[in-house]
């Protein structure tokens, strides 16, 4: 769920694309890169998804992923995250295999995510049981995770007794439990309200401020893409590409008023005009 090591991916030196060459050079890794891809592809009913896709995601950063629709986004977050086998290709997160790192995994699906039979609680415990924890040591990280997200409903209901912005946050909660050095964020505010958006916002900051875990984010909103990330991966339509990759430096903590902010309001529209571009692509235009 989201305490899981999947298994290795091949071994090798970590690269870099050189990007001022086509077909992409390789030279030795940039120094703050947490996940480096390497000759990534994938094909679905025969037909390519993602052909020799190299990519660096920086390490301590908020990552979103945005693009047309059927380009891949969550099949290249869960390609990294290890739920979705390679065709072909390598994929090293601090020059470490999948196996060796720790990832925590928000599911889009939040009610299908949790335990049913389990209580609220003892889902946000159940990775950090799994890793062989004491009863104090659990009851310690669980609390503190309480205190972070400043809890004010009962965590010993079941699921189905929460509401749907309750579960959500829970689901944060139990991903983040075991400290992951990833943490994989799949639609995370597609099925809340917009007050619990802003509520899941303002957490993941906190909790970003505060530990720096690397955050990869896959959204169909492209203000929620542009809104947290510090790096917008802009795709192409398939066989899906690099269409830019922004950067976007607005200061933290940010609040609905970072959303009038010029910075916001024209990385926003550069990412829409990419976006636009590449909708009306066929086949896509080069990246």
């Amino acid at each position: 769920m989201s305490w899981f090591k999947p298994a290795p991916v091949l071994r090798s030196a970590s690269l870099q694309q050189d990007s001022s060459r086509a077909g992409g050079g390789f030279l030795p890794a940039a120094p703050h890169t947490h996940i480096t891809m390497r000759g990534l592809y994938k094909t679905f009913a025969g037909a390519p998804l993602y052909e020799d896709l190299n990519l660096d995601l920086p390490k301590g950063k908020i990552v979103s992923i945005f693009g047309p629709n059927g380009c891949g986004k969550s099949t290249l977050m869960n390609m990294i995250a290890g739920l979705i086998p390679l065709d072909r290709g390598e994929i090293l997160f601090d020059g470490k295999t999948l196996k060796e790192t720790v990832i925590g995994y928000v599911f889009q699906n939040y009610r299908e995510a949790l335990f049913p039979w389990l209580r609220a609680v003892d889902n946000i415990a159940y990775p950090l049981r799994r890793m062989g924890l004491g009863a104090s040591e659990v009851k310690a990280r669980v609390d503190e995770l309480i205190a972070s997200f400043e809890i004010r409903f009962d965590l010993q209901r079941y699921p189905y007794e929460l509401s749907g912005g309750q579960q959500q946050t829970v689901c944060i909660m139990r991903a983040l439990a075991a400290r992951p050095e990833v943490l994989f964020l799949d639609e995370p505010f597609s099925a809340l309200d917009y007050e619990m958006t802003l509520f899941i916002r303002e957490k993941l900051q906190d909790i970003y401020m505060k530990s720096g875990v690397t955050m990869v984010i896959v959204s169909h909103d492209l203000e929620d893409a542009v809104f947290l990330a510090d790096k917008v991966l802009l795709l192409t339509r398939r066989p899906t590409r690099v269409a830019e990759f922004m950067s976007f430096d607005l200061a933290r903590p940010r609040t609905p008023a970072s959303m009038s902010d010029p910075l916001f309001v024209s990385t926003k529209a550069r990412a829409l005009e990419v976006f636009q571009r590449e909708v009306k692509a066929s086949p896509p235009s080069s990246a």
